[in-house]
């Protein structure tokens, strides 16, 4: 054998050996950067919320989006119990309004609800509040353009996006934090929430807010309101009804000067808004002694079952929604969820 076929042998042996190199090193990284990942499998369990919306079952007829004030007071439960209503939440805590946009954005490459209903507390925020929050909505999200786009909307002062793109080198000190629960859900997480929905059931009466500090400015800042301006865009471009509610939690504190914004807005756009803060224990039949798990800044679950219901109710009356209760693949799917849901419930999962 010549000299030179020797050589180009030993060449073609080496490539498969550097290749598989290569592959296991990267799949060594991989693992170890899921490891290392918060696992929100504790007490911070809304940092899991953001990916379970992959795992739901058919297209959704409404789809919400927000902050707190949806993922915790409307139980997507009782909107299927009583209507039929195929819906889920796509919220997570402090979710501003250009996180809530591409999340629903990202939805839209899946499907395309009735409606979309967005809740008008995050207007409060113009600018990126603090990284934990961006890390809690945006890393569940799966890779696209629209993903790029809400990190880059997003991210305060320090944050990288590179970052984003291999977490293991946000979360690489981790390594001497690791607990159990790490080890537990390296691979597979346990649903928190139900179609979205967080469910609570302690009982905390509301007491005596803090008092509304004066509004230096009460208009909306620029950026809220380009992102609520292309919300409304894109569910006018896809045929969507975008309903604006101000769901019924007393704090923090919602200005008479930005209801009237709301309903301006929503005159001017043809929208519905509903602010639910006003008639929460008239027509809504909210109790703040009974509905509420910590003095009325959220709903429990009694009080997010009667928020489903009165807005599903008008959902369903005004923009003709489907009952699916006869779909027998719709309901073998939310009999499992009902299944969680009433378990949570006696036993009192917090």
């Amino acid at each position: 054998m010549s000299e030179t076929k020797s050589r180009k042998n030993k060449v073609i042996v080496r490539v498969p050996i550097v290749l598989a190199l290569i592959v296991v090193s990267g799949l060594l990284i991989y693992c170890v950067d899921l490891l290392l990942r918060p696992k929100y499998m504790g007490d911070v369990t809304e940092g899991a919320l953001t990916a379970e919306y992959y795992e739901a079952y058919g297209e959704h007829d409404v789809l919400f989006v927000g902050d707190c004030e949806v993922y915790e007071n409307f139980s997507t439960v009782q909107l299927w119990k009583e209507f039929g209503i195929n819906s889920f939440i796509r919220g997570g805590a402090q979710q501003l309004v250009w996180q809530s946009y591409y999340l629903l954005e990202d939805a839209l490459r899946y499907e395309t609800p009735d409606v979309v209903v967005f809740n008008v507390l995050s207007l409060m925020y113009n600018e990126p509040q603090k990284e934990a929050y961006n890390r809690m909505a945006l890393d569940g999200m799966r890779w696209s353009t629209t993903k790029w786009n809400a990190i880059k909307a997003s991210m305060c002062e320090g944050e990288s996006m590179i970052d984003y793109i291999f977490p293991i080198l946000r979360y690489h000190s981790r390594w001497n934090e690791l607990t159990a629960e790490d080890f537990k859900y390296w691979f597979k997480k346990d649903l928190v929430s139900f179609n979205g929905y967080y469910l609570r059931t302690e009982i905390m009466p509301a007491g005596e807010m803090p008092p509304a500090r004066p509004l230096a400015d009460p208009s909306f800042g620029d950026k809220a309101m380009e992102y609520l301006d292309k919300m409304t865009e894109l569910c006018e471009k896809k045929g969507i009804h975008l309903v604006l509610i101000k769901s019924p939690s007393l704090y923090p504190h919602w200005y008479d000067e930005w209801d009237a914004q709301m309903e301006k807005y929503a005159e001017e756009h043809g929208l519905l808004y509903i602010n639910m803060l006003k008639i929460a224990e008239s027509d809504v039949g909210i109790d703040y002694s009974l509905d509420t798990y910590d003095a009325g800044l959220h709903m429990n679950v009694t009080g997010a079952e009667k928020c489903a219901s009165y807005l599903g109710k008008i959902l369903v009356e005004k923009y003709g929604l489907t009952d699916h209760r006869n779909d027998e693949k719709m309901s073998r799917y939310w009999d499992k969820v009902i299944a969680r849901y009433d378990e949570a419930k006696s036993a009192g999962v917090n």
